[in-house]
């Protein structure tokens, strides 16, 4: 297995054939994918890249990092493995705050002092 670097500040308008072929002067390319908004479809600006080597990847690195594509300096970078996020929601909550700070106070019910 290769090694998966991060391919970030890119032009909305990249795409996944374009940059094959860019990471492709450096070595063999396993695979590319643009991440996209699962709403609207459009490019966030950044993707992956796999090489099929570490040499291969230290060697793309090297060379496009920093490189302009369409005006804009790419940055390239070993990937990070994905942080697991945790599952169900729990965002929310009752609010917070509250207390003796002049504002309104955050909560369930009624500050209490």
């Amino acid at each position: 297995m290769g090694k998966k670097l991060y391919v970030g500040n890119l032009p909305f308008s990249a795409t996944e054939q374009v940059l094959k072929d860019t990471f492709a002067q450096c070595g063999t390319v396993e695979s590319v994918k643009i991440i996209t908004d699962r709403d609207s479809g459009r490019s966030k600006g950044f993707g992956f890249v796999e090489m099929a080597s570490d040499a291969e990847a230290t060697a793309a690195i090297s060379k496009l990092n920093g490189a302009e594509y369409e005006g804009r300096a790419m940055t390239v970078n070993e990937a990070k493995p994905m942080v697991p996020r945790d599952s169900g929601g729990g965002r929310g909550g009752f609010g917070g705050g509250g207390g003796n700070r002049g504002g309104r106070g955050g909560g369930f019910g009624r500050n209490r002092y």
